[in-house]
């Protein structure tokens, strides 16, 4: 049981009894403090915002049944928001109503609401946050200014709204498939077509909840189009460099629709690619992102419905390995 001691409102005050002897301390607060979680509760604890007889405690402390336990500051953590950061950005284009990014590969577009403060840095929200100041707020104040996602290991162009009118309708072409993405993927074999669609519904897996699927029986619908730029053969095994288009932006799409035709992207060891390639002469290499690059990207302008359209080539580090693959 809590209460408030006099007019202030911590801490919070709770008094263990025989029932809670042998319980854990961060259990026992779970159980007694509203719409609390045990990470949450661990976080406190660990921050020193919790007491035990007036002493800090460790959360796998076995409770007596007699101890008063204090809880020091508010149990709710306070609303996750975006901060400025300092970070170099690669603007392609920029106005008062949206900018163009060629955002590098292992940046994460925005952070999660579940994950804690020291993994909500080097985002590129926050670096947009520093170099722009203010951003739309219509995705919220974790993805300000976002309209769409890239994955954290893919690179490549990426549309930011500074306005929520701007935001709207960049929303409304990419919700009515009429922003046109072209991207660039090395996938392991060779493909039979030099041009192909994969077309299949894409649903989170069950099992491995951190990979979509094209097996699931809920799926959304997607469409990838693909061309092939040049077969490879090389020590290493053979490879193809597509350029791929897609109509819909479902989750790691371009990445889930190769591996399910039996020609994972390189490097995305999620889908099946192995993390180092070797070759027949005992030689290994290995990339630490994935080979898949958003090329192009062609829209109209929010305010003036003016066509545009943007392009970025390869970065050095997926023009080194490729130059690697083809030497040998």
């Amino acid at each position: 049981m809590w209460y408030k001691p006099g007019m202030a409102e911590f801490p919070l005050r709770y008094t263990a009894t025989d029932a809670d002897a042998g319980l854990r301390l961060d259990l026992f607060l779970v159980a007694h403090v509203p719409d609390i979680s045990r990470v949450r509760v661990q976080q406190l604890i660990a921050a020193g915002e919790v007491r035990v007889n007036g002493a800090a405690a460790k959360a796998s402390l076995k409770l007596r049944g007699t101890e008063t336990i204090e809880l020091l500051s508010e149990p709710k953590a306070p609303p996750l928001r975006a901060s400025p950061e300092d970070i170099p950005l690669d603007i392609v284009y920029e106005d008062g109503d949206l900018a163009i990014i060629n955002k590098p590969a292992g940046m994460m577009v925005h952070a999660g609401a579940g994950r804690d403060e020291a993994r909500h840095r080097g985002t590129l929200v926050n670096a947009l946050l520093h170099r722009f100041g203010a951003l739309s707020g219509v995705s919220g104040a974790l993805r300000p200014g976002v309209v769409h996602r890239l994955d954290k290991n893919t690179s490549g162009l990426i549309v930011v709204a500074k306005n929520d009118l701007a935001h709207r309708k960049l929303a409304e072409q990419f919700s009515r498939r009429t922003v046109k993405k072209k991207y660039l993927a090395l996938v392991h074999g060779w493909l039979k077509r030099d041009e192909g669609t994969v077309e299949s519904t894409i649903a989170r897996d069950q099992v491995r909840r951190t990979r979509m699927t094209t097996r699931g029986t809920r799926g959304r619908h997607a469409v990838s189009r693909y061309r092939v730029l040049r077969r490879i053969a090389s020590p290493y095994g053979k490879f193809t460099l597509l350029e791929v288009t897609i109509e819909t932006g479902r989750t790691h799409q371009i990445r889930v629709h190769m591996a399910s035709i039996g020609h994972p992207v390189v490097g995305d060891t999620l889908y099946g690619a192995p993390r180092e390639l070797q070759a027949k002469n005992a030689k290994s290499v290995s990339l630490a992102r994935n080979f898949l690059h958003a090329a192009a990207i062609e829209l109209l302008h929010p305010s003036t419905a003016t066509p545009l359209a943007f392009s970025r080539p390869l970065p050095p580090e997926l023009l080194d390995f490729l130059q690697h693959l083809e030497r040998g």
